[in-house]
């Protein structure tokens, strides 16, 4: 095996052993906070999750147009200066912006609860970024071991901090959130420590600085772009949700899908590997690469949905209060499949062939859609089970949408299997729809996947062969 595997094979180890433990993590808070929080705290425990899912994007792209720039070369290559005394000028202008939202929230809202995670939200919102920034400096320069304990690590110590709170008797959801910017803080300072031959170096003047920033922001603002609307495809649906029902509704329908969401975590350690990598590959063997990836990777995904029936078991039995939610995890169980392909292999690619023009046009007629069919179905008609539906729906459309385009651009043609693959979601909806998700819809779609397989072995096999000779080198 040559030494470009073995630190591919090195790296996925360290990503994949901390997604092991986050996994741990994401399942003892998925199945125990819900518990002893209680249906109401744990809707404004969630609320707190939503809001702060986006804050990463207040740097308007200017992390992200550095990230573009600097992947695939090596730590000690960086402009160091140049990059520490960025990293310096973005914290002011965040601590400005945050200052600004908590201004507009003690003004201008209601106080309450939604107040204080509004506030709250503000003051993480300067912890996330300056962690991005440096998560995107290891990911960039393939520090994979210090990107998977940079990112992992604060949720150890939060699991820790929360569960001795609970010992004690809490069951307040603020000081939840304040363990977890804690938590979130900690680690942030560490990673300030790894890289501070780059943060303790004199900060270029700004003048001179300012057309690099400006640069950044132009380059990133595109990709910064793209995730937000990719968020909002399904954070409308959430708002939309939390504003035409209740608190607790819109908890129970977080909980589903961060059930669904956990089985991701592995497939964004992998994710986490690819960008370094495929920067530093040969174009000319990207096409041939992506379909030995994807003719391996979408099999796993499918098998993934087998587990639905026995985790909704599961936790029927020890979340009682959950048990009605349960049944939408049988609707959105497969954006796993479509999260996970976008993610792992699309994004990926187009990012690595800079066509973040094509990830921002996909994104935002995914969230037009999208946008106009939630208010429809959710204030028109007033049907929760279909809004749940249109959360897949509209993601299994960009995944689509995104491959369609990166196939044109690379002359892969995958038309037939894209066709099977949705009748195979199609059919694993239906099972739990008709048989109301008991282990005679896992039969029938176990059924349905093993015909599936006998169609797929051949291209299976061979992009098994192909992925092996990859690996040693041949």
């Amino acid at each position: 095996m040559n030494e470009k595997a073995k630190s591919v094979i090195k790296n996925l180890y360290y990503t994949v052993a901390a997604n092991f433990a986050t996994l741990g993590i994401s399942i003892l808070l998925n199945l125990f906070v819900p518990k002893l929080l209680g249906v109401r705290e744990y809707g404004y425990w969630q609320l707190y999750v939503f809001y702060s899912s986006y804050v990463g994007f207040f740097h308007l792209g200017w992390i992200d147009g550095i990230y573009l720039k600097i992947g695939g070369e090596e730590y000690e290559e960086l402009d160091k200066r140049n990059l520490g005394s960025q990293f310096w000028y973005l914290a002011i202008f965040e601590c400005i912006v945050s200052s600004l939202v908590i201004f507009w929230a003690l003004f201008f809202m209601t106080p309450g609860n939604k107040m204080v995670i509004i506030l709250l939200t503000a003051v993480v919102s300067l912890v996330t970024i300056a962690k991005t920034f440096i998560l995107y400096i290891f990911q960039s320069t393939n520090r994979i071991k210090e990107y998977a304990q940079l990112s992992r690590s604060d949720r150890y110590l939060y699991v820790m901090l929360i569960g001795g709170y609970f010992l004690l008797g809490g069951r307040n959801f603020f000081w939840l959130i304040v363990m977890d910017i804690l938590s979130r803080l900690i680690m942030t300072i560490w990673g300030m420590y790894r890289i501070r031959d780059m943060l303790n170096l004199k900060i270029v003047s700004l003048k001179k600085i300012l057309p690099e920033i400006v640069d950044n922001i132009n380059i990133g603002s595109k990709l910064m772009l793209s995730s937000v609307a990719s968020m909002l495809i399904i954070g409308t649906i959430r708002f939309f949700v939390e504003k035409k029902w209740t608190i607790e509704t819109f908890g129970k329908l977080s909980f589903t899908l961060s059930i669904s969401n956990m089985f991701l975590t592995f497939v964004n350690a992998v994710g986490v590997v690819m960008f370094p990598l495929l920067r530093r590959t040969n174009q000319q063997k990207l096409p041939a690469l992506f379909v030995t990836l994807r003719d391996l990777f979408v099999p796993i995904t499918y098998a993934i949905l087998l587990f639905y029936v026995p985790a909704k078991f599961v936790l029927s039995l020890w979340l009682p209060d959950y048990a009605e939610s349960l049944k939408f995890m049988g609707i959105l169980f497969p954006i796993i499949i479509y999260e996970g392909r976008m993610s792992l292999l699309i994004n990926t690619y187009l990012k690595t062939l800079r066509k973040e023009k094509t990830i921002l046009f996909v994104n935002v007629t995914t969230l037009s859609l999208s946008l106009i069919l939630s208010i429809i179905i959710i204030f028109g008609l007033g049907n929760l089970t279909w809004a749940v539906g249109l959360i897949l729906i509209s993601l299994a459309f960009r995944c689509n949408f995104a491959e369609f385009f990166l196939c044109k651009s690379m002359n892969i043609h995958i038309k037939k299997s894209m066709i099977f693959e949705t009748l195979l979601t199609i059919l694993f909806i239906l099972s739990n729809v008709l048989f109301g998700g008991s282990f005679v819809s896992t039969a029938v779609y176990g059924v349905c996947y093993l015909i599936y397989l006998l169609f797929s072995y051949k291209k299976i096999t061979r992009s098994l062969r192909e992925f092996r000779r990859l690996l040693k080198g041949t």
